[in-house]
């Protein structure tokens, strides 16, 4: 069973190897990682896929979470997510068959983002099974796969807003609000205006 952890650790060298060494020792096959970086400065974002048994996913969490310099973790594969992957396959292909390629990739919406005289490269960005689908056609056809790269799986939650998000989106504190509005109006007091209605505006400054 495939499990997915997101963690957030810190940017310092040293800490993939304890993350690898951790799988290591629980016997546990790592399928894909990722890692860069996220919102918080000096913070990496480990997207890791590791294939193990259902009850297992408690246990790895727990080991991660003990680490040095792991400050958060997720088990991400129970909530509702996004998940994506990104892919670039080189194709051979002549002027003969590059119409072939193009359809295909049309029909997987995939993006042509080279093209040379003997080969081309396809982007493509989706779930694993769209990227696999694609790989699977252009190997059952005349086409010849010359390379593949594949980033591995990246999730995200929906709906779970970051404590960045969340200061974008905080309603300015009266105390805040009335030194601005006395800039463009004069002098006002709190029972003049209401503060509520002000702080709702959308062009309201901040």
């Amino acid at each position: 069973m495939l499990h997915t952890f997101v963690a957030l650790v810190e940017d310092k060298p040293g800490v993939l190897t304890r993350v690898a060494s951790l799988f290591r020792r629980l016997n546990i096959n790592i399928t894909s990682l990722t890692v860069g970086h996220s919102e918080r400065p000096d913070v990496s974002r480990m997207t890791i896929v590791a294939d193990a048994p259902a009850g297992a996913a408690h246990r790895v969490r727990a080991s991660l979470y003990k680490l040095d310099n792991v400050l958060e973790v997720d088990d991400i594969g129970q909530f509702s997510c996004v998940v994506r992957e990104l892919a670039l396959i080189k194709v051979a292909a002549t002027t003969k068959t590059r119409s072939n390629v193009f359809e295909l990739a049309e029909v997987f919406r995939a993006r042509i983002v080279d093209l040379a005289p003997e080969s081309l490269m396809l982007e493509i960005t989706g779930v694993s099974s769209k990227v696999e689908g694609l790989i699977q056609v252009l190997t059952e056809g005349e086409n010849k796969i010359l390379e593949i790269s594949r980033t591995g799986r990246m999730v995200m939650r929906r709906g779970q807003h970051t404590s960045r998000v969340l200061d974008a989106m905080r309603i300015p504190e009266p105390e805040q609000v009335i030194p601005l509005l006395e800039e463009t109006h004069g002098e006002i007091s709190g029972g003049d205006v209401d503060l509520e209605l002000i702080a709702e505006e959308p062009n309201n400054p901040t």
